[in-house]
């Protein structure tokens, strides 16, 4: 997969991507990720990338004329067109479907937006998919993108070191996942749950079933009607294409 992140500030992601699972997937050739200063993209010497709101008040905005080059740039003549994405506070809740459904595309663009965000032109003529982490505002969309491009590529094939280890994470079935034990067997008097240790499977699965249910009960009961046992996250090797149909761009 190939990931292009448009930022003014190309640095904080030099230390996210490094590390751990996602810099493994950029070593292993599963992710292509390139990033772009927005502020290349612009003609003024000052480099200028932002300005004040027409009609007035507090805040900053995200000229369009350098993310109209920028896309103009990434986009290109490249078929089949990517999915550009614009974490926001506007748009509809992320969820684990949803990063099921974006790990099946071949290429993803993301606009970090910062201070107010973006000119809304921009949104209107690139954007496809505008996504929210929470009913709750940051300072930019450098936080938001970087969360959603790790739950994006650790459901690609051969990220993760072991595949099972995401398939029972929480949402992957429509609800919470169960609670996980390691050694010791007790510690200050709390012991870990007796069947985990016995080795009987079928004991063990029955044990997390109900445990992940109860969990969702309690904390989650929102979920109850999306916990169905079907699998929403795992990305399969023969899955070809996405479902999702773009708007037409001008």
């Amino acid at each position: 997969m190939k990931v292009e992140i448009l930022t003014l500030f190309p640095q904080f992601f030099e230390s996210v991507f490094a590390p751990s699972i996602l810099g493994r997937a950029c070593e292993s050739g599963a992710l292509e990720l390139k990033i772009h200063d927005i502020r290349c993209f612009t003609t003024d010497k000052h480099q200028q990338a932002d300005d004040g709101l027409y009609g007035g008040g507090a805040g900053m905005l995200l000229l369009p004329e350098p993310l109209f080059r920028a896309f103009e740039s990434i986009v290109g003549n490249v078929s089949p067109r990517p999915v550009i994405i614009y974490p926001s506070a506007q748009g509809i809740p992320f969820t684990q479907t949803a990063a099921a459904e974006l790990a099946i595309e071949a290429h993803l663009v993301f606009l970090c937006g910062h201070y107010k965000g973006v000119d809304q032109r921009v949104v209107e003529r690139w954007v496809d998919r505008e996504y929210s982490l929470g009913d709750f505002v940051l300072t930019g969309g450098e936080v938001a993108a970087a969360a959603i491009i790790d739950a994006i590529i650790r459901l690609l094939p051969g990220v993760l070191g072991d595949p099972a280890s995401a398939s029972d994470d929480s949402f992957q079935a429509g609800g919470l996942g169960a609670h996980h034990y390691t050694r010791p067997e007790e510690i200050d008097g709390m012991r870990a749950p007796g069947v985990l240790l016995t080795g009987h499977r079928e004991n063990i699965k029955h044990w997390r079933e109900l445990n992940a249910w109860v969990q969702t009960l309690n904390r989650r009961p929102d979920l109850i009607g999306n916990k169905t046992g079907k699998n929403n996250g795992i990305v399969e090797e023969s899955d070809k294409k996405s479902t999702k149909i773009r708007p037409s761009h001008p």
